[in-house]
């Protein structure tokens, strides 16, 4: 842009010069022609009034002194030469005329013969300086060819020389102005303009697919940036409507994967139910000395059966939809403390920075956290150690409360590491896995994290932790 702005001045700049010329050149021609008739006038006034015959050889007596009148009035050298080019009479003084002067050359008197106007003008330019030299015919007062007139001018460029200049720097100064001010536009189009683009780039940035994305809201500076934010906005309303079809989607695929997990738990009781009762059946006999105890094996077998079938089905509902909270100001010190006295093991231990740390939230959910926590630690240690050891630990970090449940336990592989938290995830031979995607579930309601450190046949670490909002809710 700046480039053709540099070329499109100089070409300005150029054709002003060649104008300026052009017009020098045209008002030096019209000023000697304009000269040479006035000459001419009165040359033809001095023939009308002369007492001396007009012929050629009288042309140095008829001018004798009106030539220097002549050549004082108009400011011009005047010189007469006869039709063959020999100089008859000039301005000059006397000491500046060659005793030889310069006859006019041939190729001059036949240009000056053979034109219409019986004219001729010869340029020549001596050190830069360019002079003019007009031959013309006169005539007597028959038309009859007299003599030739020869006036000699150097053209004075001074005038326009200076006017040229004055030209120029106006010029560049109107242009520096405005190479300025098209510099403070373009900035501030420039500001205008990225400031959209801005808008639209951070908001490109922070769209995500599981996001509620915010449409803009902008007034255009362009028709294209105008089309580029129609483009995005429609954008955000079909990444909207594909979020809502995968958020179904992957819920359908969830509770599918998920009924394949009940279906298969209750399937497991099912088969020791039918072959319990199956065998029943045959070998029944009411004269059986040990009916009565073959009965009460058959029915503790059913039993058995029947409260894992139930227990399935409690944890699937647990799962599937979480009670209401019960929110309120509770002492997680003294919650925790009542959550650790159902477990009669001897190897947990109970430690809290402060005597009282009080956090907004549901009591019940809380002691659901620590018990699952806990189970999962005893499972841990009890399979493997002749020392276990379970540690809980509770401090409250700035706005937060955390909560850390230490075991030193058999520990989480690597290859297990990432499914820690699937519903259906399990490493036990019993249970369906559902524990700490629920306690997940729970502690993200609150706006929470739960995270794991694990080392094989080291022990693990769960670290959760919890807003504290108790200043909050109090104002």
């Amino acid at each position: 842009m700046i480039f053709l702005t540099i070329i499109s001045s100089v070409l300005i700049a150029s054709v002003s010069i060649f104008q300026f010329r052009r017009e020098a050149k045209i008002y030096h021609e019209e000023r000697l022609e304009r000269k040479e008739n006035a000459i001419k006038e009165h040359i033809a006034y001095v023939l009308n009034t002369t007492t001396y015959p007009l012929t050629t050889e009288n042309i140095p007596l008829i001018f004798k002194d009106k030539i220097y009148e002549m050549a004082d009035i108009h400011s011009l050298q005047i010189s007469f030469y006869d039709l063959k080019g020999n100089l008859l009479k000039s301005s000059k003084a006397s000491f500046a005329v060659d005793n030889n002067p310069k006859p006019i050359d041939e190729f001059v008197i036949k240009i000056i013969e053979s034109s219409i106007d019986k004219r001729y003008v010869e340029v020549k330019e001596i050190d830069g300086i360019k002079h003019l030299s007009s031959f013309s015919e006169i005539k007597d007062t028959q038309f009859k060819p007299l003599a030739i007139l020869n006036l000699p001018y150097i053209e004075d460029d001074g005038y326009y020389e200076r006017e040229l200049r004055k030209f120029l720097i106006r010029f560049g100064q109107v242009y520096l102005f405005m190479l300025v001010l098209s510099g403070f536009i373009a900035y501030f189009l420039s500001q205008y303009i990225t400031k959209s683009l801005k808008t639209i780039s951070d908001k490109l940035t922070e769209t995500h697919l599981s996001k509620n994305n915010k449409k803009i809201e902008l007034e255009a500076s362009s028709r294209e940036i105008e089309l580029l934010i129609e483009a995005y906005n429609n954008m955000v309303d079909q990444l909207e409507e594909s979020a809502v079809k995968l958020a179904q989607s992957e819920r359908e695929e969830a509770w599918r994967e998920m009924a394949k997990q009940v279906a298969h738990e209750i399937k497991n009781p099912l088969t020791p139910m039918r072959l319990t009762v199956q065998s029943f059946q045959r070998k029944f006999n009411p004269n059986d000395p040990e009916i009565s105890q073959k009965l009460d094996d058959y029915t503790k077998t059913i039993l058995q059966q029947i409260d894992t079938m139930s227990s399935v089905a409690n944890a699937f509902s647990n799962f599937a939809s979480m009670p209401a909270q019960q929110n309120e100001q509770i002492d997680c010190v003294k919650i925790i403390q009542l959550a650790l006295e159902i477990f009669n093991e001897n190897f947990i231990f109970f430690e809290s920075d402060s005597q009282e740390i009080l956090i907004y939230m549901d009591r019940t959910q809380l002691i659901r956290i620590i018990t699952n926590l806990v189970k999962n630690a005893i499972q841990a240690v009890e399979s493997s150690l002749s020392n276990p050891r379970i540690e809980v630990h509770l401090s409250q970090i700035s706005q937060h409360v955390q909560i850390k449940v230490t075991d030193n336990g058999i520990g989480i592989s690597n290859e297990n590491k990432a499914q820690i938290f699937e519903p259906k995830f399990t490493t036990k031979s019993s249970g369906m896995g559902l524990g700490l995607g629920i306690i997940k579930k729970i502690i993200e309601n609150y706006n929470g994290t739960i995270t794991f450190e694990s080392e094989q046949n080291r022990g693990t670490t769960f670290t959760v932790t919890l807003p504290n909002q108790t200043n909050l809710h109090n104002q």
